[in-house]
């Protein structure tokens, strides 16, 4: 009896390390492969562990995107792809792309674009950056679409959601973005 029940745990020890490590082998091939795209800019896969970082990434002419395959990096490197825009500021987490001491549609100098409070007076739209700032790091993201009751996002380092839609009402000139997840508010070019 005392043999069975050894060889019964020794056989759900082999499974339980089995399949995460067959798992992770699997997951690690797809890392830095394209998932989706947004005006000719790839999103890459940054695998189940998403605070994993696999190197610094550069354009060719040298400028910073940011650690490979996070969100931030795919955020920067879509505002200088697509828009020819580089931020001054090279560093930060995604929920530093926020600048709470910047008024709504003032500047937000370390990104060199507008910034706008969710719950304010201006509706996000196409290609805005939105920042989210209810974690430890945070998260950004590009809006690739607005309607009058929804946005749908494109990002990078959210596990299996390239793309996700997140519910936009409006009360008395007032733009509310989100339910459970709210955003702190978008970025834009001029």
């Amino acid at each position: 009896m005392k043999k069975i029940r050894i060889l019964v745990l020794s056989g759900i020890l082999l499974i339980l390390v089995c399949i995460p490590t067959l798992f992770y082998i699997q997951d690690r091939s797809k890392i830095g492969k394209t998932i989706d795209s947004y005006k000719n800019v790839n999103v890459c896969y940054n695998g189940y562990f998403y605070t994993k970082s696999y190197g610094k990434h550069f354009s060719d002419d040298g400028y910073y995107y940011g650690r490979s395959w996070q969100c931030v990096e795919f955020i920067k490197r879509f505002y200088y792809e697509a828009k020819g825009h580089k931020m001054p500021d090279l560093y930060g987490n995604a929920k530093d792309y926020f600048s709470y001491s910047t008024k709504q549609g003032e500047m937000n100098v370390q990104r060199e674009l507008l910034q706008y409070y969710n719950g304010g007076n201006v509706a996000p739209k196409e290609d805005d950056l939105i920042v989210f700032t209810d974690t430890k790091y945070g998260h950004v993201a590009i809006i690739t679409e607005v309607t009058e009751n929804d946005i749908e996002v494109i990002q990078q380092n959210v596990y299996g959601k390239p793309r996700q839609r997140f519910s936009m009402t409006n009360k008395d000139g007032c733009y509310y973005v989100g339910t459970d997840k709210k955003p702190a508010g978008w970025l834009r070019t001029e």
